[in-house]
């Protein structure tokens, strides 16, 4: 019978006492579970460290994914490309959209039992960090600074991702661009000349809660989506926050999209924060990615081969 370490992010968006419950009565149908709940990095550290050959199944969201995943890095689990689940518990469960993960928990634990797991990059920075589902800096990172008081507010009454949407407005509205250069394999993209409202490293396709930041993202293509724009005038932005709701920003002519392996972007002047799967750092000058194909495996939905002729 499969053997299943369960680890619950106490908090995260949704993953209430109850809710837990109903996934892990799923999840015993067919496999042995044990279920840890975590209440900081420290725990999430110990219930890891002794899964043993027990897969992973973390309850959260990207941040809990994110968390996760670092974890078995820093614990040389990623050496031997770990499989592991997801059970979408967060607020915006962004990077279980790109991976066509069911919404509704108990699906999503019949979707661990079934077995069916995929290859999934991630993207390194030059601090060590693994990013799971996208890295950006400029307005979406204010915007994601921004949300956090209207996260917890709306957290309350269980619409938690509302907040995303009230930073993003409050951000468009405040910035005015930011001085980037930005460097993708070793070509410049831009100088630093020209205002960037937005650059984005993405592996993902979504961020706070749905928007396409990058709509044809491919997690197991071994390849970052790149995107910079250059919307930084006040009614540009605006058109460019309303448009990324969609998928529609790339169709822009001030937008640059690129499929690449590594990206550097520097601070022409003052510094910037990167928001990195719904975590802030910085400030800083410098910060660089690097692709790493096939890092682990995911269990996802069954896919049914295409009978088209």
């Amino acid at each position: 019978m499969t053997e299943l370490l369960l680890i619950s992010n106490a908090a995260a968006g949704s993953a209430d006492d109850a809710t837990v419950a109903g996934a892990l009565a799923v999840l015993r149908t067919g496999a042995h579970v044990e279920h840890v709940r975590t209440h900081g990095p420290e725990q999430l550290r110990a219930a890891v460290a002794n899964r043993r050959e027990r897969t992973v199944v973390v309850a959260g969201g990207d941040g809990s994914l994110h968390a996760l995943i670092q974890v078995l890095d820093e614990l040389g689990g990623l050496a031997d490309q770990p499989t592991v689940g997801l059970l979408p518990l967060g607020t915006g469960n962004d990077f279980s959209r790109t991976l066509g993960l069911p919404s509704d928990v108990r699906d999503a634990a019949t979707t661990v039992l079934a077995g069916n797991t995929t290859p999934v990059d991630v993207i390194r920075d030059d601090t060590g960090e693994a990013v799971i589902n996208v890295a950006h800096i400029g307005v979406g990172a204010e915007a994601g600074e921004r949300a956090r008081p209207w996260k917890a507010r709306f957290g309350r009454v269980g619409l938690g991702v509302l907040g995303y949407a009230v930073g993003a407005v409050e951000a468009l509205v405040a910035t005015d661009g930011y001085r980037l250069a930005v460097t993708a394999d070793g070509r410049p993209v831009t100088t630093g000349r020209r205002r960037v409202l937005q650059v984005a490293v993405a592996n993902g396709r979504t961020i706070g809660g749905g928007a396409e930041i990058a709509p044809d993202a491919d997690p197991g293509d071994g390849l970052i989506d790149l995107s910079v724009s250059f919307a930084a005038a006040p009614l540009a932005r605006l058109a460019y926050g309303l448009a990324m709701r969609t998928g529609r920003h790339t169709d822009r002519d001030d937008v640059v999209r690129l499929r690449v392996r590594e990206v550097t972007v520097v601070a022409r002047r003052g510094t910037f924060t990167v928001n990195s799967d719904g975590e802030l750092s910085g400030p800083v000058r410098r910060r660089s990615w690097r692709i790493e194909p096939g890092a682990y495996r995911i269990l996802v939905p069954s896919i049914e081969p295409d009978r088209t002729e």
